[in-house]
């Protein structure tokens, strides 16, 4: 399922960062509860989120929305 990767993801890119679930919600101006959800792959985020989520990581749009390619 797209969000189950795009969760993983996300998480994936936050704990390379080294950011607690916390911090980065912080950053992103959202509750810990949005960000959880979202990394729990129940809740599929606007792009605009995205967005904003790989400006905090530090990463691209393309490598934070990624498929896997198997």
């Amino acid at each position: 399922m797209e969000n189950d990767h795009l969760a993983g993801r996300v998480r994936a890119f936050r704990k390379l960062k080294g950011y607690t679930q916390q911090e980065l919600a912080a950053k992103l101006d959202v509750s810990v509860a949005v960000l959880g959800s979202l990394e729990r792959g129940t809740r599929k985020p606007d792009p605009k989120l995205l967005e904003r989520i790989s400006e905090a990581l530090g990463v691209s749009y393309a490598d934070l929305t990624a498929e896997s390619q198997s």
